[in-house]
């Protein structure tokens, strides 16, 4: 594959993360106890020490760490010392790591629009629903088409997938996952992640090489309408092997209205893949190529 100059090396930042709901739990305490510092991931033994937070001898003002609003996420960078809330602001927009609650896996909100479900269902689960529905299992070759925070990648080598290769095209995306303790997993060797256009770079990617495809890319508009397309749906047949499973993200069908819907799927035959049908489960459309 000709993508060397798109390697993304993936450096996952160490700290501990902050939202308000812990913030207000922690603050009623005193002494020593357990909580989790990576939002739910493990948990770590703190002190609470007149107003000052304590872990691994680093005292904080707890006043310091609470986020301005209710859903971000503070962090509390280790090499650097520095406190500082898990948002950017670019001319692309503005992004933020949106906690859903104090142990839970965050989303990431773009211009106010969450990249993964949260309405009962975390988006952890979200990307299991993919996997399970693309019917990643042991020896798969996966191709990701839209990295994000990487649940679905990390989450398809934690099925024992052989290989992931994954796409990213925004930067913004890429600095806000390095911060959030739940895409760590995207530094394992088993997943190859690209800074670039999926839809340019897959003419990069050799004929019939993955077994399985997860494509979930972000809603529907004028910007995004080439990760839509018949030309690259065409490409994402080249690339499967035969008897490979596709799984295409669409959400919710009422919400995105039937038109759209239904083009997705008569693209998708027309690239030549077998249309199995919609998980309602996964909210997309499964599809083969025989």
């Amino acid at each position: 594959m000709g993508l060397d100059k798109y390697t993304y090396r993936f450096k996952p930042i160490r700290g501990f993360w902050f939202t308000r709901p812990l913030l207000d739990d922690v603050s009623s305490k005193v002494g020593c106890f357990s909580t989790s510092l990576d939002l739910g991931l493990s948990t770590k033994t703190i002190c609470i020490n007149r107003g000052f937070l304590v872990v691994e001898n680093i005292e904080v003002p707890i006043n310091e760490l609470y986020p301005s609003e209710e859903d971000r996420v503070v962090i509390y960078e280790q090499e650097s010392g520095e406190i500082y809330e898990l948002v950017k602001s670019t001319i692309n927009g503005f992004y933020k790591l949106k906690s859903i609650g104090p142990f839970l896996p965050p989303t990431i909100e773009i211009n106010g629009i969450h990249m993964h479900r949260i309405v009962g269902i975390d988006p952890w689960s979200d990307s299991l629903t993919k996997i399970k529905a693309a019917r990643v299992e042991m020896g798969d070759r996966v191709l990701d088409t839209c990295t994000g925070l990487g649940y679905t990648a990390i989450a398809s080598v934690k099925n024992s997938a052989r290989e992931v290769v994954t796409f990213e095209i925004d930067e913004s995306v890429l600095w806000i996952a390095e911060r959030n303790p739940w895409s760590r997993g995207l530094a394992s060797e088993r997943i190859k992640l690209f800074h670039g256009d999926v839809t340019t770079l897959i003419h990069e990617l050799p004929d019939s090489y993955f077994t399985r495809i997860i494509h979930d890319p972000p809603r529907f508009t004028k910007s995004t309408g080439d990760l839509y397309s018949l030309e690259f749906y065409r490409e994402l047949y080249r690339v499967i092997r035969k008897m490979g499973v596709l799984f295409h993200y669409t959400g919710e069908p009422r919400l995105h209205g039937p038109s759209i819907i239904k083009g997705i799927a008569e693209r998708l035959r027309t690239a030549g893949f077998r249309v199995l049908g919609f998980d309602k489960s996964a909210l997309g459309f499964i599809a083969v190529k025989y």
